[in-house]
């Protein structure tokens, strides 16, 4: 039976609950990104005239890791060697439908010049021999001219482990490929050198490179803003 006592309890019940707050809900924990292991191929390499290190462990974006991919240009021979400064890649074509792709950074000169130049040939470990044009800028550079013998290899030179040296109709274009670069600077215009590459990619790409193929360097859309930079 309904009584009086029980509506009193009742209705001290549902004050109670009028009184009583939901508790918050507990926060998710977010989860720790996800950092993919770097191929072992940038790990230090020791069987060279001198060492190079290792990258470090999730510094070096993904999209520059050195990677098979489809080849965007399939009517150019195997062999050929394609550079997008705006992108900051170098394709070297495998055959019509692979190609390798190279994360680089790029200086003033890799964005000033464009066109279609012959790999002339290769070094390993080269003197960096500093054009007039460079030392016009930097007199403090004459040490390292072409009439003083340039700069030895190794730690310190910045050509780096490798270079690929471009000509036009026989003349040498003072445009190189060559190694060198900080896992910092890929993706980036750095203040001087044409393509660098980190001196593993490098040492990868000279293992392949064709003698008297084709480097086809497409025209990029920063150079007029770089005009003012450097």
């Amino acid at each position: 039976m309904f009584t009086r006592r029980s509506f009193v309890a009742l209705g001290a019940m549902a004050g109670l609950s009028a009184c009583a707050t939901t508790p918050p809900p507990i926060p998710a924990v977010p989860s720790a990104p996800v950092i993919p292991t770097l191929p072992d191929f940038y790990g230090a390499i020791t069987t060279e005239p001198y060492p190079i290190p290792a990258i470090p462990e999730g510094k070096l974006p993904q999209r520059y890791w050195r990677q098979e991919v489809a080849n965007p240009w399939p009517n150019y021979s195997a062999g050929t060697i394609v550079v997008d400064p705006d992108a900051a890649m170098l394709h070297f074509v495998e055959d019509e439908d692979r190609a390798t792709r190279y994360g680089v950074s790029v200086g003033a000169a890799g964005f000033a010049w464009q066109g279609t130049a012959r790999l002339q040939f290769c070094r390993k470990w080269p003197r960096w021999k500093v054009p007039q044009t460079m030392i016009a800028r930097k007199p403090e550079l004459e040490p390292y001219s072409v009439a003083n013998g340039g700069m030895d290899p190794g730690p310190g030179n910045p050509l780096g482990a490798r270079a690929l040296y471009l000509f036009q109709n026989g003349v040498d274009t003072l445009y190189r490929v060559h190694g060198d670069a900080s896992y910092l600077e890929l993706g980036k215009a750095v203040s001087s050198g044409c393509i660098r590459m980190l001196n593993q990619d490098v040492i990868h790409l000279h293992e392949r490179a064709i003698h008297g193929s084709s480097v086809i360097v497409l025209p990029s859309m920063k150079a007029n803003k770089l005009e003012q930079l450097y």
